[in-house]
């Protein structure tokens, strides 16, 4: 049978059952709220995290970067996780690496080239062998290495070849909670002295990306360790994930 008036739309509008349309946050609002947890997470002061605090801190961390992060790993922790990080130089990557030959770019050069080059290896040595023989991670790995003191891990002294090993290039989540840049860096370097007031430092490049270099010697950051077992977490910007 036919309807004698034509049903309006309003009227079908009304007929149909409501649903509640989820609103898309903008990277932006993402990152903002992140922001927030963390505020309600750290202490005012930069100082070590109580175990809740550290929870807190892996608990947001984790929800938003999609990865496996935690204060300590295998059984084996760094004094402290929330500290103040400081500028580090360029680390030679092979024997007879200088500023000249560090730079694959013009680019890098204008931008880093005035951070200067440590006069000392890192740690571990050098990152490779010769220049020739330099892979593109052993590049990775000195533009985005961290320097920590592990020789301040509370287990230490325990087994010093275990952490030395441990400690090598090991992948961390670093983290500026004042406006929610992070970075996965690789522990490149031991240091900085306790005398510095810096809890740890980064490489030009890590600096720059966390926008820590502001004039200020330091600023508060969270480092945390990676669980990538199978390597599959690549060093560098990270963006945030869920």
């Amino acid at each position: 049978m036919l309807l004698s008036q034509p049903v309006s739309a309003t009227l079908v509008s009304q007929a149909l059952p409501t649903q509640d349309i989820p609103v898309q946050e903008s990277p932006m609002q993402q990152k903002g709220r992140m922001i927030h947890e963390l505020s309600q997470v750290l202490p005012d002061v930069v100082q070590p995290l109580t175990t809740e605090q550290e929870t807190g801190v892996s608990t947001v961390l984790a929800k938003y970067f999609n990865m496996k992060v935690s204060p300590s790993l295998d059984g084996i922790r760094l004094n402290r996780c929330y500290g103040l990080i400081g500028a580090e130089q360029h680390l030679m990557r092979y024997p007879g690496d200088t500023m000249a030959s560090h730079f694959s770019n013009p680019g890098d050069s204008d931008k880093y080239y005035s951070s200067g080059m440590a006069p000392g290896r890192g740690a571990w040595g050098y990152f490779a062998h010769s220049q020739a023989g330099m892979s593109e991670q052993d590049v990775q790995r000195e533009k985005y290495y961290i320097a920590v003191p592990t020789f301040l891990s509370p287990t230490w002294h325990d087994n010093v070849n275990k952490h030395y090993s441990f400690f090598k290039y090991r992948k961390m989540l670093v983290v500026n909670p004042e406006n929610g840049k992070a970075i996965v860096a690789d522990i490149g370097d031991a240091g900085p002295a306790q005398s510095t007031g810096k809890h740890l430092g980064g490489s030009p490049e890590v600096m720059k990306h966390l926008e820590r270099v502001d004039g200020r010697a330091k600023g508060p950051v969270i480092y945390l360790f990676i669980d990538d077992p199978s390597d599959s977490i690549p060093l560098g910007p990270i963006d945030l994930q869920s």
